[in-house]
Formats: structure tokens, sequence, C-alpha cells
């Protein structure tokens, strides 16, 4: 036999080539991997919010039935709002049949809690990903912590499912581009955002005023913002009203100058900056990131959001509660990115300082608040998370003994769930609710209309009888007789 030598050097290269490979994939893997784990949290928060009947209002019976009705490759018909109600003449949302596969494979509201929660995740690994590209492997995933620990995703997981789910990763995606001055890039992955909202349509026209000034992209950059604040006025004047029973747009009560003839300019300027909440917001918004953000340039994709939520007549849209602040999180935090790396090479000696520690402010800013409000992660060590305790058994009882195919009236805790399988009408409002519902389920512990409910329920349906087929925990099963 004749030996055969085997040279040093081949083991040293052998080693020398995994470790460039490790190398390759370590900016990549921990991102990814933060992503997964923020996606897997919130979909069990998600998921077992809806077993525990935790809807915290409507909507997720809405976007439920919204879901179904692309599903069934017909029109979205949301008859929680009113009878053969098309949610496209409520917002337009078309973006939101995307779901609709994954509706034939899991029909099911806790499937839209999943959906979100898979978005979020992905913007996780985007905001990580462009941090490490940008800086080190330690700052990405840093960032991608705090990121994912913000008010704004905790608040929106704790909603429920709502259409800005698909904004927020397409956010992120704009904002990486812009980060890594991928300027055409940017306006590409801005486009879709007109399918998620109508009034997405001024941030739109805000990435392409940017990328038109602060790259010298003249037309393109002026084109996407034609059309994105085209689309608003097309949306409103004509889109959805097209679809709405009122050939009109719901909400010109709540919008930017809709209060302007009796409020006047002044007022109307006024309300911008006043009561002090908005500036809370501002404070609670630009402060996650230790105030970085504004630094950059990047950040004046946040300025129209921010615009029409303070110009707003409803309150609801001035502080940070909900889901209003969720598409704001990628942007702060990408332009908190963008700041970082020039502030690397500033002249100011507190500029460069402040930079080595914005990071540390950032992952305890978003810590701290995540313990002192307390938001939604908190509850993954919350027992009553996974259970619920009687009155949830109640509620799943009470939905499970529905038949599916028949009209149902019901309040916000059972509306999800029974919609996924039944036409779903909303209790207490008699220009919502069904004419002679085949079953009436209320939560008495959300709504009680009266002491009686066979007698209220056939007051509210003349002609109609109902018997008592379930009552537990203060949840009631009425089902029509005949």
């Amino acid at each position: 036999m004749i030996p055969v030598r085997v040279s040093a050097a081949e083991p040293v290269a052998d080693t020398t080539e995994m470790l460039r490979r490790r190398r390759h994939l370590w900016p990549i893997s921990p991102p990814l991997l933060l992503g997964g784990l923020f996606a897997v949290a919130w979909g069990v928060l998600g998921v077992f919010r809806g077993l525990r009947g935790g809807d915290m209002s409507w909507d997720m019976g809405i976007f439920t039935e919204a879901v179904k009705g692309y599903a069934h490759l017909s029109a979205p018909i949301v008859d929680i709002k009113g009878a053969g109600y098309n949610v496209l003449g409520d917002h337009w949302s078309p973006i939101d049949a995307l779901l609709a596969p994954a509706w034939w494979v899991w029909p099911s509201p806790l499937m839209l809690y999943a959906a979100q929660a898979l978005l979020f995740g992905w913007s996780v690994w985007v905001v990580a990903d462009t941090a490490g590209r940008v800086g080190t492997r330690g700052l990405g995933v840093a960032v991608g912590l705090a990121y994912g620990l913000s008010f704004g995703l905790q608040h929106a997981v704790d909603t429920g499912f709502h259409e800005v789910a698909f904004a927020v990763p397409l956010l992120a995606m704009v904002m990486r581009q812009l980060v890594l001055d991928h300027a055409e890039r940017a306006l590409w992955w801005a486009l879709p955002l007109l399918a998620v909202k109508e009034d997405m349509g001024f941030t739109v026209a805000a990435v392409g005023v940017l990328v038109a000034v602060r790259w010298r992209l003249w037309l393109p950059g002026v084109v996407v913002a034609v059309v994105g604040a085209g689309s608003v006025f097309l949306d409103v004047l004509v889109l959805i009203p097209a679809f709405n029973p009122h050939h009109g747009y719901d909400y010109w009560e709540k919008v930017p100058g809709g209060s302007l003839g009796h409020l006047g300019i002044g007022a109307a300027l006024l309300g911008l900056v006043w009561p002090v909440v908005k500036w809370q917001t501002l404070g609670w918004t630009f402060g996650v990131t230790g105030f970085v953000c504004l630094r950059s340039p990047l950040v004046l994709v946040a300025a129209p959001m921010l615009l029409l939520r303070f110009a707003s007549t409803n309150p609801m849209f001035w502080d940070i509660g909900w889901h209003y602040s969720a598409p704001l999180m990628p942007v702060v935090f990408l332009a908190a990115v963008d700041a970082l790396r020039r502030m690397e090479g500033a002249r100011s000696h507190w500029q460069r300082v402040y930079r080595g520690q914005a990071i540390v402010v950032m992952v305890a800013a978003a810590i701290a608040l995540t313990a002192a409000l307390p938001l939604s992660l908190c509850d993954l060590v919350n027992p009553g998370t996974y259970d619920g305790g009687t009155h949830s058994a109640a509620l799943r009882a009470a939905d499970a003994i529905v038949p599916p195919g028949v009209t149902v009236t019901a309040v916000n805790p059972n509306l999800a769930m029974l919609a996924a399988k039944d036409r779903v009408f909303w209790a207490g409002d008699p220009k919502v609710d069904a004419a002679c519902p085949d079953w009436i389920v209320i939560d008495t512990r959300w709504w009680q209309p009266d002491n009686d409910l066979v007698g209220w329920a056939e007051r509210v349906h003349p002609g109609c009888s109902y018997v008592v087929r379930f009552n537990r925990d203060g949840v009631v099963d009425l089902a029509r007789v005949g």
C-alpha cells in the first residue's frame, strides 16, 4: 500500500473556511432568531387571548368576517357593522385579502392573531438585521430587542389584529432601504402601503418627497408622492363611497379639517399641539430611541401619521394606547440607526459620547416601559393568560353549542369566534342587529341590556320567541323558537 501524506495545512484551511462561513451567517442568524422569538411570544399571547374571550373591541369580529368573505371568494361583508355592510366602504384595506389562503388552512380568528405575530416578527428581523449591517452584531441585536419591546408593538398585540399589521413590516422594509441608501427600492416597498388603509397615502407621499430631496431622484420621488397623496382623495371621495351603504365616508367628522368650519383655522392649528397628551405621545414615540431618531431626516416619514392623529377629533388617536403607534415604531427605530451612523463621525464631543450610551438607553427604556405600563409581554408569566377561569370556559361553551351557518346576535367577547362559522350581528344597536336572529349570545359581564333577557329579546325582535339554551357564569345563549 502506498502511504498518503496529508498536508498539515488542510485542517487549518478547513477551519478557516468554517469560521468564514460562520462569520458570514452570524449577522443574519441572531436577527432571524430574535424575530422568531418575538413572533412566537406574540402568537402565544394572541391565541390565548382569543381562546379566553379577551378581545377588547368588536374589531376582531369585523376582521374575521372580512377575511372569511375574501376566503370564500366573495365580497368582504361585515354584518357586525350592518346587514350586508361591505368593509371596503369603511376603510380601504384590500390588503387583508392576502390572508385568505391562510383562512383555508386555519378558519379561525386565532389565525389572525398568529398572522399579526408573524408580520411583527418579520419587522423585528428587518430592524435588527439592518442595524447589524450598519453597525456591529451587538448593535443589531440590541436595537432589535428594544424595537420588539417597544410600546407601539405591544399595545397592538393587546388590541388584536388590525390592518396596520401589514404596515409595520412594509414600513420596516421602506426604512431599511433608505438606511442602506437604496432609495429606489424604498419607493417600491412603499407602494403596497396604499392597500393597507386610505390614510397611508400621505406616508407614501412623504417617502416620495424624502427620496426626491435627499437622494435627488426627482422624477420617481415626485411621481410616488403624487400617487400617494392622490390615492387618499381617490379612496375617500370615490372608492370608499362606492362600497359604503350611505355612499359617503363615515369619518369626515374625525379627519383633519372635518370640523374646520365651526372651529376656525386658528383653533384647528392649536389642536395639533393641544391638549398636553399630544406632547406626551411625542415624548413616548421619540423617547423610546433616546431621542436619537431626531438626528436623522428619515424620521420625517413619521410626520404624516402623527399629524393625522393629532388633527383628528377622536381623542383615542392622541395617546399611545391601542394599535395606532405600531406603524411608527419601525420608522423611529430605523431613523435612530441612521442617526447613530451619522453621529459616529460627528465633530461635537457630546454627540460621540451620547452615541455610545444611546443603545443602553433604548434597551433600558423598552424594558422599563414593558414592566411599568405593563405591556403584553408581561402576560407571558401570568397564569391567567393561559386559563382565564370559569368565565372563559363559559364563553367557549356558549359558542360551541351555537350551530354553524346560523344568524347570531352577540357582544364583543363572542363576536370573533362566532363570526368564523356564522353570520354575526352586533347586539345593542337596532340599526346593526339582525331582524330576527336564530341565536342571541350575551356576556352579561360585558353588557346586560335587561335582567329579563328573554323578555328583552322578544321586545327588540317583535314576533320572535326565544328560550334559554345556556346560562353559566354570566354568559347566556338564547335560541329562537319555531
